[in-house]
């Protein structure tokens, strides 16, 4: 009996060139992997059309949007090994059953993580150009298995945005500015920019970013997403370019819930790598089963009063979001106060630059030095400063030099600003509203419109205090697109417990059903 290779396996086997004969052109631009896998079953289009699709797209409109670091060689190759394995005989439209939601799917990754393409993981830096690791991170081995296309690699902040506390989103020294594509001239956020302009424009079919603190559901918000910042735990870390053990995690960047909840599902696991994840496999789930229409009826939910009123047209949408909720059965709880709610930040970032250095320094350590002669933040530090005028021509790096002063995870004022921080954020916080005010579900409005991408006053972010004590505590916080303002996107965030995604999931799912508040940009 022949021995079938695992999916995986035959995804990186060589391809005829005959294989790779471009298909007719297809309309990509605003579907979801639900429709793209339509056109597949129902339609006879091929994963290699669909590819090159992205892949025309990426080429046409990216020199502008500067959302794509780099393009994955081997994705026509593993479209086309796709396409083999999802049906032989396309003129008679003979298929096989398909794999899963995910199996053909051309999506980006974030250039924090690692693939075991040829393309170098930089985090958006010069000093780590060279870093071509041949190895997937966890979570890529798992999409990878579940059969996606690697597109390649999404543009971001620099190191993911912690290099200085007068950054400018979205600008990294590989990829230089990624723009929103609903306005040119307005920020994408970040840090997870790209992955978020090239799902907006159409260039990918979905991506993975990282989320700290608002990586994710920020740029998800302001690019007109669903962004999902899952519990810090259900998806492992490994061989991603760390900040913090406490807050960092990967999560799918869509265009629908449904997609973002395919992705999760394959997304999420332990593994034995990252202790975090210990609990990851007993609590993960098909979180797509989960989708009802009607699953906000009955259902308390908790409105973030302190989270709103920083913008009059953002307010607007977010009246109209509460009026869907109520239509759909929700009944709304007003919350009006946080508790110690200012006490947050300084602890947070207290523990961020400690986590920042140790983990860094753990990261470079795991490097091929011929690839990566940087070795430590020490080196990166010295690297930046050697390197100015490409590095350093827009904002330095002194959140850098702050971490690099920092003495390790045993220093107290470290273990007390982490413990304070998580339990002000979660047990205190998050924890103690649901419980206070009976509600099992948080929402506010995400943050406010983009604003202007300026290379003198950098940031000037409008509201955002939906999600913050959702990533400090590690819980789940996921973003649904509310409407536009202005002809610029906002999102709806859904708040809750540790573990809760299936029901934010859930809940996110039956306002977008209800609602329809996405709109594609008029690129």
């Amino acid at each position: 009996m022949r021995r079938l290779l695992p999916l995986a396996a035959v995804l990186t086997l060589a391809v005829p060139a005959a294989a790779l004969t471009p298909p007719p052109a297809l309309d990509v631009a605003n579907l979801s992997m639900t429709e793209l896998r339509a056109k597949v079953d129902r339609e006879g289009a091929s994963y290699a059309a669909i590819t090159l699709a992205y892949l025309d797209r990426i080429k046409r409109l990216d020199p502008k949007l500067r959302s794509v670091l780099a393009v994955n060689p081997n994705a026509q190759g593993q479209a086309a090994k796709a396409d083999l394995l999802g049906g032989m005989d396309r003129g008679a439209r003979d298929y096989r059953k398909p794999q899963g939601p995910l199996f053909g799917m051309p999506i980006l990754i974030k250039d924090n993580i690692e693939t075991l393409d040829p393309m170098a993981t930089t985090a958006g830096s010069l000093a780590l150009a060279g870093n071509v690791t041949g190895r997937d991170a966890p979570v890529i081995a798992r999409l990878r298995a579940a059969g996606v296309v690697i597109l390649g690699k999404a543009n971001l902040s620099e190191w993911a945005n912690i290099r200085s506390d007068d950054s400018l989103s979205g600008w990294s020294a590989v990829g230089g500015q990624a723009r929103n594509p609903y306005d040119l001239t307005r920020s994408a956020c970040g840090s997870s920019a790209g992955s978020a302009v090239a799902v907006a424009a159409g260039l990918a079919a979905a991506a993975v970013g990282t989320e700290t603190d608002g990586s994710i559901t920020c740029p998800a918000s302001v690019n007109g997403l669903v962004g999902l910042k899952p519990t810090v735990g259900l998806i492992s870390r490994r061989y991603i370019v760390p900040i913090s053990e406490t807050q960092d995690t990967a999560g799918p960047m869509t265009r629908t819930v449904t997609d973002a909840a395919n992705m999760l599902t394959v997304m999420a696991g332990s593994d034995p790598g990252d202790a975090a994840t210990a609990e990851a496999d007993a609590r993960r789930s098909d979180y797509a089963a989960a989708l009802r229409p009607d699953a906000l009826k009955g259902v308390r939910v908790g409105v973030m009063r302190y989270a709103a009123g920083f913008h009059g047209g953002t307010d607007k949408a977010f009246e109209a979001a509460l009026a869907a909720l109520t239509a759909q059965g929700a009944i709304l709880v007003e919350i009006t106060e946080f508790p110690n709610r200012r006490e947050i930040g300084p602890n947070e970032l207290a523990l961020l630059m400690t986590e920042l250095k140790v983990g860094m320094n753990a990261y470079l350590a795991s490097t091929d030095p011929l690839k990566v002669p940087t070795r430590t933040l020490a080196e990166v530090i010295a690297f930046n400063t050697a390197n100015a005028g490409r590095e350093m021509p827009l904002f330095g790096q002194d959140l850098f030099e702050r971490a690099q002063k920092t003495t390790g995870l045993d220093d107290p004022a470290y273990i007390k600003a982490r413990d304070t921080a998580r339990r002000l954020a979660g047990p205190e916080g998050i924890d103690a509203l649901l419980a206070k005010h009976d509600v099992a579900v948080l929402v506010g409005p995400t943050l406010g419109p983009a604003w202007l991408i300026d290379e003198v006053l950098k940031d000037r972010y409008v509201g955002g205090g939906a999600g913050n004590a959702a990533a400090v505590a590690g819980y789940p916080h996921l973003t649904v697109p509310m409407g536009l303002v202005q002809g610029l996107p906002v999102g709806l965030s859904f708040v809750g417990p540790r573990w809760s995604e299936a029901r934010l999931l859930a809940y996110g799912f039956a306002y977008e059903q209800a609602t329809k508040a996405r709109r594609a940009p008029a690129l």
